[in-house]
């Protein structure tokens, strides 16, 4: 499985973070970069870097109507703070703010209440940034997280519209593969997932979120066993503490034959989130035991 925002699901770490211009991610007309990726999404999970520094730094000539609140909701955000940061740029009157301003607010409005798994509201922001903002890669940004909420509620027609759309606008990053290659794997279009998570290895043979997910159906699917055990293996070397890592790799251990390593590596993954099902259900179908009781 990847993590635990999308249980038992390869492909989740196609995250909510904003991206950066830079390796991993190809504007319209640019050559692609060379190197490793810096692309945020790890499924998250994320453990990646935050969000993109705002468009500018504000004014102070506009701390005293609002601006203030919408740095400090900011700076919320960029700890995890999500409930405060909410709460804290809820606060802003927009209405004494240049357009410019506007979007910036409605951007960490969407991207708090996508955190927050407030759908919904995260649409209608994320919509009003898309729809108002003159900035590119801002809006590559939001799409990207409007994708991500469609994948995860299950609506992954709209997702492979907006993925497509990308795609077709000729942006490319190992997010937005490892997106498609989730929708794919919802659809139960395995060709399809494999060939996603392949292009975001080529484009960064070091990125854990395709490792694990091309390394989980591989075995999954019983596709390549040896293969997708040596993935699975290369994710977890990576991120040791990733729960959802260690149980794919603990399946894939299973699937090869190795169940005393196999249980080893489950019984980490359950430590560390003891209430997802699908480790759950792993541990169960591996030692014919209940699982034991996490941390």
């Amino acid at each position: 499985m990847v993590d635990k925002n999308i249980p038992g699901e390869p492909g989740k770490e196609a995250q909510v973070y904003p991206l950066r211009e830079g390796p991993g991610i190809i504007l319209p007309g640019s050559r692609p970069a060379e190197g490793p990726s810096n692309s945020p999404l790890s499924p998250v999970p994320p453990k990646a870097p935050g969000p993109a520094a705002p468009l500018k730094t504000l004014p102070e000539a506009i701390t005293g109507r609002g601006g203030g609140r919408l740095q400090e909701g900011i700076r919320l955000f960029r700890m995890k703070r999500y409930d405060l940061a909410l709460k804290e740029l809820s606060m802003v009157d927009g209405a004494l703010f240049s357009p410019e301003e506007n979007s910036e607010l409605a951007y960490y409005l969407g991207l708090c209440h996508t955190k927050l798994e407030h759908y919904e509201e995260a649409l209608l922001y994320l919509d009003q940034v898309i729809s108002g903002s003159q900035n590119v890669l801002r809006s590559y940004q939001c799409r990207m997280t409007l994708a991500y909420i469609y994948v995860i509620t299950r609506k992954t027609k709209m997702a492979e519209f907006e993925l497509a759309r990308l795609q077709k606008s000729g942006f490319e990053s190992v997010q937005l593969y490892t997106t498609m290659a989730y929708a794919a794997w919802v659809q139960r279009n395995v060709k399809g997932a494999l060939d996603y998570y392949e292009r975001a290895l080529d484009m960064d043979e070091n990125n854990t979120t395709a490792m694990n997910g091309l390394g989980y159906i591989l075995v999954e699917t019983n596709n390549d066993l040896i293969r997708g055990l040596r993935l699975c293996r290369r994710a977890v070397d990576r991120k040791p503490q990733n729960p959802a890592y260690l149980d794919s790799l603990g399946w894939a251990c299973f699937k090869n034959g190795e169940i005393l390593e196999a249980r080893g590596w489950l019984k980490r993954a359950i430590d560390l989130a003891p209430r997802e099902k699908e480790i759950q259900d792993h541990w169960r179908i591996i030692t014919g035991e209940e699982p034991p009781r996490g941390r």
